[in-house]
């Protein structure tokens, strides 16, 4: 279904019900689609609500309007159009970015934070021809498939899933492609993440090329100091396609002991 939130469709998958909700944002070249695997396997007492950033999937694509300032604010107009009083925020990649900025915000109802291969908050400086290279990784099926093989993953995903991330890949509207490598990736939110104050689940791939274990210790704990980090063996950066077994299993513990008022178990 679309919700017009700030004057534009934006497109969201939800099912389930329950007194916590689980808000899903995707990474760079993603959709809603992305968390249908890991979804599944998630208790059904919850209520999932899968969001297409702008430009993705089935929602709106407006030529501007993809800072991570904007990608929150159609984040935060979908949670409120839909009422949601408890919720955690997962996200992955450049919606870990997104959700970072959201939850240094401390808005109502929002009672935890997963952060799946997360963007850290510190900038990314690209060269020209980075940037480039990056604004062109989706512009053909076969520089999805290279990137898929050689970028993204480090094992191979299903047939039926792989040709998910190329058609939702090949999707994204022009201004979504180039938002990301040409701005969002690079901007600095590092004071903000310091005001998060609730709890933080951190979950990255031992293989993961895009953002790398290394990288998140080095350039988001230390910016959150309460948040702790597992690391999933052989995983590349598209761990909701990967490993969703395991990360669908340490979201429902996490979830369940927000959803139950009692100290959030040791996630490492």
């Amino acid at each position: 279904m679309k919700i017009n939130i700030n004057g534009i469709g934006i497109n969201i998958q939800q099912q389930g019900c329950g007194d916590i909700s689980l808000v899903f944002l995707h990474y760079y070249g993603g959709s809603s689609r992305t968390w249908q695997s890991l979804i599944n396997l998630l208790p059904k007492h919850y209520r999932t609500v899968a969001i297409d950033q702008r430009g993705w999937g089935l929602s709106d694509a407006p030529q501007s309007g993809y800072r991570i300032a904007d990608l929150a604010r159609d984040a935060e107009g979908v949670i409120s159009a839909l009422g949601l009083k408890r919720y955690i925020l997962i996200g992955h990649s450049m919606g870990g970015k997104v959700a970072q900025l959201m939850a240094s915000r401390r808005p109502a109802g929002l009672e935890g934070l997963m952060l799946i291969a997360p963007s850290p908050p510190s900038p990314m400086v690209l060269t020209a021809e980075e940037r480039e290279r990056l604004s062109c990784a989706y512009n053909s099926r076969e520089a999805v498939e290279f990137v898929i093989d050689n970028v993204l993953t480090a094992k191979p995903i299903s047939p039926t899933l792989r040709e998910q991330v190329i058609e939702d890949s090949l999707k994204g509207s022009t201004g979504a492609k180039a938002g990301w490598p040409g701005v969002a990736i690079s901007e600095d939110i590092t004071q903000e993440v310091a005001a998060i104050n609730v709890p933080v689940a951190i979950i990255s791939g031992e293989r993961d090329q895009v953002d790398h274990p290394a990288t998140l210790q080095r350039e988001l704990l230390p910016r959150i100091p309460h948040a702790a980090m597992v690391i999933l063996p052989d995983t590349g950066h598209l761990s909701p396609l990967e490993s969703p077994d395991e990360i669908a299993s340490r979201l429902s513990v996490f979830a369940a002991s927000i959803e139950n008022g009692s100290p959030v178990q040791q996630f490492d």
